[in-house]
């Protein structure tokens, strides 16, 4: 067990932190994917349409309708984390972390979050235990 500057105690086991940073990493990508507006000219009784991929298995389907639910869950739990930075830029931080987690590189930082190494790691641990209590408590994790 760890004690973080902040005071908060931190054990990979208890907060799941290898499945945290894998959702996260599967998250980003999956974000990455979204398109706010449909394309012009579709029509509305379509627009939950699906194409048919006949190599998939049924379990295929299940398997993805259960990743874009956990994916969907993801996404809310985040949007509603608070973000007024500069004590409490968790949002912001989540989104650094995914955007890093998913490319392997630990580059990405946001600019809503403070610069000095230790107060953002101190956030970013405190968003990291925040949304792990909020997906425990939704059931994804």
């Amino acid at each position: 067990m760890q004690v973080e500057p902040s005071g908060v105690f931190e054990d990979a086991d208890v907060a799941g932190g290898a499945t945290l940073d894998d959702l996260l990493s599967r998250w980003h990508s999956w974000a990455k994917g979204y398109i706010p507006v449909p394309q012009s000219g579709a029509d509305p009784m379509f627009r939950n349409v699906r194409t048919p991929k006949t190599w998939d298995t049924t379990s295929d389907a299940f398997d993805d309708d259960l990743n874009n639910r956990i994916m969907e869950c993801i996404d809310f739990q985040v949007s509603q984390m608070p973000d007024n930075p500069p004590d409490h830029g968790y949002r912001s931080a989540i989104y650094s972390l995914a955007r890093n987690l998913s490319t392997g590189r630990s580059v990405w930082i946001s600019p809503r979050l403070p610069r000095d190494p230790m107060q953002r790691a101190v956030i970013v641990l405190e968003a990291r235990n925040m949304l792990t209590r909020r997906l425990l408590a939704a059931g994804v994790m």
